[in-house]
């Protein structure tokens, strides 16, 4: 199809266009106690187009013959005509043209379906053999093609193969219940498998768990606490990365996913001691959330979101950047070819610091090691909030003790981020599928951290 002549219709007749065509194809499959319960192949493809001219118009569509495109170019033309009239200053971006990838070693389309469920199989097997009597694999491979145009003279396409695995897993012990679960989320091929180590690491949580299951609960009080990666990873994603965009903050996400405690005029204000440094960066190498460039053209950059323990930089697309007077710093994604793209997160985490655990452990008189967690919460404004522990420990005396039974941390993100006085040299990502919109969308990001050490918090 001649895209450039759709997109020369819109330039003639509205003040900006874009046109995205997006293929998307997966395979997946599920094993529930050693039995396949699930295969599924996908391969979709669906055009879409966004028209700016009174205000803001989108349109989609799977039909991808040349009369019913040009129909619905169209339609989004004459729709952004009739919309009522708002107010839109898109940010002025660099005219880009350029054809990016993401490296495979080896390739998803050469990884045969039984390789995948003979991987699947040898980890349920030794599952079991440890004395699991409950689990669950989710296997999915991804390979997503987009094609971008629009008015301003940008032509980029782009090709993000992913892997996505995720376990869950139960154990009894001594009449006990515990349960355990991992993402692992990764662009590139399945050479991801030999990276994740999957063997290992689910036999060592079931250890872990049975542990876990016998523990008990601590009174509750003021104390230190030291973090792990996967609760310093939820933390930034929840407490740092959703409240930093900037449809939230201007009120346009309001209706659909919760507000924002930030308000336009807060940049520089303080959240957290210096120690403090909150990033969100699409471009590591790798990472789940990776792209070279946004749904809206823009190359993308790394993003400090806290910084220094102060407000630093919103996450923005086009529009709300043109709001604020500002660049976009390539915040626009979009989970399918039918859906609008808007501000969202993609690898979001704590910076590391100068510490190593054995520091931060060892200046702690009293408290706990919350290493994972079981459980999170957060208000729609994203400030109050509570973190529930799954692997936990006793610190005393400097040296990590027995495990302690689900300790609860409730506080607000202020209060999380001025307690921070110690921060780990190490840094771990945890995948996970961020939902946010109307309709939903999930993405697929990032989240993680250093060891992070709060004193003087509230545990129960």
């Amino acid at each position: 199809m001649d895209y450039e002549s759709l997109l020369s219709e819109i330039e003639k007749q509205a003040r900006y266009g874009e046109i995205r065509v997006m293929r998307v194809r997966r395979n997946m499959v599920i094993l529930k106690n050693g039995v396949i319960s699930g295969i599924e192949t996908t391969d979709e493809t669906g055009f879409a187009v966004r028209v700016l001219d009174r205000n803001f118009s989108f349109f989609s569509t799977s039909n991808l013959e040349p009369s019913n495109l040009k129909k619905t170019v169209e339609r989004a033309i004459r729709m952004a005509k009739t919309l009522d009239k708002r107010e839109v200053k898109l940010s002025q971006e660099e005219e880009v043209k350029d054809r990016w990838g993401v490296d495979e070693v080896n390739k998803i389309e050469d990884f045969p379906l039984e390789e995948k469920v003979s991987h699947m199989m040898d980890v349920d097997r030794s599952l079991e053999s440890s004395g699991v009597p409950i689990r669950m694999q989710f296997l999915r491979d991804k390979i997503t093609e987009i094609e971008y145009l629009n008015t301003d003279g940008s032509r980029i396409s782009g090709r993000i193969p992913s892997i996505f695995y995720y376990y869950f897993i139960g154990v009894i012990e001594d009449g006990n219940f515990e349960q355990g679960s991992q993402e692992f989320g990764r662009s590139g091929g399945y050479e991801a498998l030999k990276e994740w180590n999957l063997l290992e690491v689910t036999v060592e949580e079931a250890k872990k768990l049975k542990k876990i299951a016998k523990s008990k609960k601590l009174p509750e009080g003021k104390m230190d606490l030291i973090v792990g990666p996967e609760v310093s990873g939820i933390v930034a994603h929840e407490s740092c990365g959703h409240p930093m965009e900037s449809d939230r903050i201007m009120g346009r996400e309001a209706a659909q996913a919760g507000e924002s405690f930030v308000k336009p005029n807060m940049i520089g204000e303080r959240i957290g001691t210096d120690l403090v440094n909150v990033v969100d960066d699409p471009t590591i190498d790798h990472s789940f959330g990776y792209y070279k460039y946004d749904f809206e053209g823009v190359r993308a950059r790394k993003r400090y979101l806290y910084k220094e323990g102060r407000i630093n930089e919103f996450l923005m697309n086009r529009e709300f950047a043109g709001a604020l007077g500002l660049k976009s710093n390539a915040a626009a994604r979009s989970s399918e070819w039918d859906k609008e793209p808007i501000v969202r997160m993609s690898t979001t985490y704590i910076e590391p610091g100068d510490f190593n655990l054995d520091e931060l452990v060892e200046d702690v008189k009293y408290g706990i090691f919350m290493n994972s967690f079981t459980e999170w919460n957060i208000d729609d404004i994203r400030f109050n909030e509570k973190y529930v522990g799954r692997e936990a420990y006793l610190i005393e005396n400097g040296e990590i003790k027995d495990p302690v039974k689900r300790p609860v941390l409730e506080i607000t993100t202020t209060g999380f981020y001025g307690s921070v006085d110690g921060v780990s040299k190490d840094l771990r990502f945890f995948a996970g599928t961020c939902g946010k919109g109307d309709p939903m969308q999930g993405v697929d990001v990032w989240m993680g951290g250093p060891y992070v050490r709060l004193r003087n918090v509230y545990m129960r």
